[in-house]
């Protein structure tokens, strides 16, 4: 299975999901008396859109490169990843403004079986959470870890919400807000994990270096490849579920230019067969010092 498949079946995962989820929440909130239920129901209902855009940006960033995009589309899933951040923020605060106002409203109690319904929402979102993040690492996908995220926020605003309510519950008339609380802070839970989400997609977009390891791998190989005496400079962007790569190799000074490009294209060839998440791979040739 290819990255691209491995992540677009994720992403549909998420939005059947999500789908179900929300409308559980949605129902479980309004019968059950429970704004923090219905909080999340918002957040899910928000996940579907956003899972969406991730499966529109994981498509289109794969596409092959063009006369106009050389270096392919994969730029498109950081700035996808940034709507997706977008769609986190109005979220929370969405949820931070209505709980302030439920907080200053009297209302009933929550229902004692919501408890039962979020306990299940928080191990389903849980293990939702582990098998996208999971997935992303494997196709390299940011935008597919924003959404994997998007799981875990939803784990934790479902806890806020069962906490809120055990309170509300245990402590009887006069702690009803406690629900209202829960919700509360979800949403600043949520602030903050889009800040954690929106920081790799910047430093994707601003060509930061963060592949260290990727860096000391590429290094292996080349000194594996016939010709290559040792390598110089190293540097990769990501773009999409790609990494590109621009490496000085170091060849003996006496060989002809013939031969120099005859081990570079051999570098390239190999370092692609045996990293298959490299993108474009340009060699630079440097001869040894006599």
């Amino acid at each position: 299975m290819t990255n691209e498949q491995t992540a677009v079946k994720a992403t549909y995962f998420s939005i059947i999901s999500n789908a179900a989820l929300a409308l559980i929440k949605g129902l479980a909130g309004f019968f059950g008396n429970s704004y923090a239920l219905t909080a999340d129901a918002i957040e899910s209902t928000t996940d579907i859109f956003s899972s969406c855009l991730v499966l529109f940006g994981i498509k289109y960033s794969n596409r092959p490169a063009d006369d106009n995009h050389p270096y392919g589309h994969g730029r498109a899933e950081p700035l996808i990843t940034f709507v997706v951040v977008g769609f986190l923020i109005t979220s929370a605060t969405i949820i931070a403004y209505e709980s302030i106002y439920n907080i200053q409203t009297p209302h009933e109690l929550p229902k004692p079986w919501t408890l039962i319904v979020l306990g299940i929402i928080i191990l389903w979102k849980e293990y939702s959470f582990r098998l996208v993040l999971k997935r992303s690492k494997e196709s390299n996908s940011s935008s597919l870890r924003a959404d994997a995220w998007h799981h875990r926020s939803d784990a934790i605003t479902s806890v806020a919400a069962f906490i809120g309510i055990s309170i509300a519950l245990f402590l009887g008339k006069g702690y009803e807000s406690a629900d209202d609380w829960a919700a509360l802070f979800a949403a600043g839970f949520i602030l903050y994990n889009s800040y954690q989400i929106f920081r790799p997609a910047l430093g994707e977009i601003m060509d930061e270096h963060l592949y260290d390891d990727l860096v000391a791998e590429i290094r292996i190989i080349s000194l594996q490849v016939n010709g290559v005496v040792n390598t110089e400079k190293c540097f990769i962007r990501k773009a999409g579920m790609k990494y590109h790569v621009d490496l000085h190799a170091i060849v003996n000074s006496k060989i002809t230019v013939r031969e120099g490009h005859e081990i570079s294209h051999l570098l390239k060839d190999t370092l692609r067969v045996k990293i298959p998440e490299l993108g474009h791979v340009l060699i630079h040739i440097e001869p040894t010092k006599d």
